[in-house]
């Protein structure tokens, strides 16, 4: 399936098209922030009277304590908060399909090896250990990164080893086996393509729990005191005293902006799940969601995949 033809099928889909739409939305102004925002919340001089509430100057409203226009933070808090959501998915997902390809077809002290890396790193807790980090390198967005890409990718590598320990047996890795070419090319010219499916479901899934957690870090303020981001004007809007003036616009904007970045990947994922594994559509979107809130969800998507596997290979036996 070529990229063009998997968004036509997101598109085609009736979740996907809704996920599509919300997530072009949030990137279109993530984008284009500094043309859509009608001020500049970094800009000292573009600064209102404090408090002020919703108008025409100010659709959300300005700041208790700094001024700032909530609805240009809104817009360019949407730049960091898809940025890091996006940047840490994807490098999740590189690390956790080398590590999982690797351990599954190289098997012996290799897979023993990153197994049990994996099993350490699964019971650390991360929030601890982000807060140690940032004390010690600082608060800054890069470190938030780092930390969720070294603690995230566990799971998926353990999903795609045993996604490659089903696809090595196959006859046309054999074939390329005996044909004499080498391992990094079986495994990632025959094995990889096979593993796909896999790696596109959980790096949307992904993306968005990574939205959740660095809206949370944020709030907390182990994030960039530097940059805005919807977690930080949460942190902002309780630091400033939202709830005690009244002012819940403050508090519901980036409120939304985090459910509507993190639904509409949610639903581009769940989307991808029911078109590569169609037998999954059983399920409900609800029922999905709290199997994936639970570590669950992409572990059930194989034994799925893992059963279709089987059932061909008998009858190709």
């Amino acid at each position: 399936m070529t990229r063009k033809n998997l968004i036509i099928r997101i598109w085609k889909h009736k979740k996907g098209k809704v996920g599509l739409i919300l997530a072009g939305i949030l990137v279109f102004c993530a984008v284009f922030a500094p043309f859509l925002a009608p001020f500049d919340p970094y800009d000292v001089t573009e600064r209102a009277e404090r408090g002020l509430s919703p108008s025409l100057a100010h659709p959300l409203g300005t700041t208790i304590s700094t001024g700032q226009d909530i609805f240009s933070m809104l817009i360019y808090g949407a730049k960091t908060s898809l940025a890091i959501g996006i940047i840490t998915g994807l490098l999740i997902a590189a690390t956790g399909m080398l590590f999982g390809v690797l351990s599954g077809y190289l098997g012996g002290i290799v897979d023993m090896v990153i197994m049990r890396v994996v099993d350490i790193l699964l019971v650390i807790p991360t929030l601890p250990i982000a807060i140690v980090l940032t004390n010690i390198f600082g608060t800054s967005y890069f470190m938030i990164v780092l930390i969720f890409t070294i603690f995230g990718w566990t799971g998926l590598a353990r999903i795609i080893r045993s996604q490659v320990l089903v696809l090595k047996s196959c006859n046309y890795v054999k074939a390329a086996e005996i044909a004499g070419a080498s391992k990094w090319r079986v495994m990632f010219k025959h094995i990889l393509p096979g593993c796909s499916h896999l790696l596109i479901m959980s790096t949307a899934l992904t993306c968005a729990g990574i939205m959740v957690a660095e809206a949370g870090l944020s709030f907390l303020g182990l994030g960039d005191p530097s940059a805005i981001s919807w977690g930080k004007m949460l942190a902002d809007a309780q630091g400033g005293g939202a709830l005690l003036f009244g002012h819940w616009w403050w508090i519901f904007a980036p409120g939304i902006g985090i459910f509507l970045s993190v639904f509409s990947f949610m639903r581009i994922g769940l989307a991808l799940e029911e078109i590569f594994n169609p037998a999954m559509k059983k399920s409900t979107g609800l029922y999905k969601l709290f199997q994936h809130m639970n570590n669950t969800y992409l572990d059930k998507i194989f034994e799925e995949m893992n059963t279709d596997e089987r059932v061909i290979e008998v009858a190709n036996g």
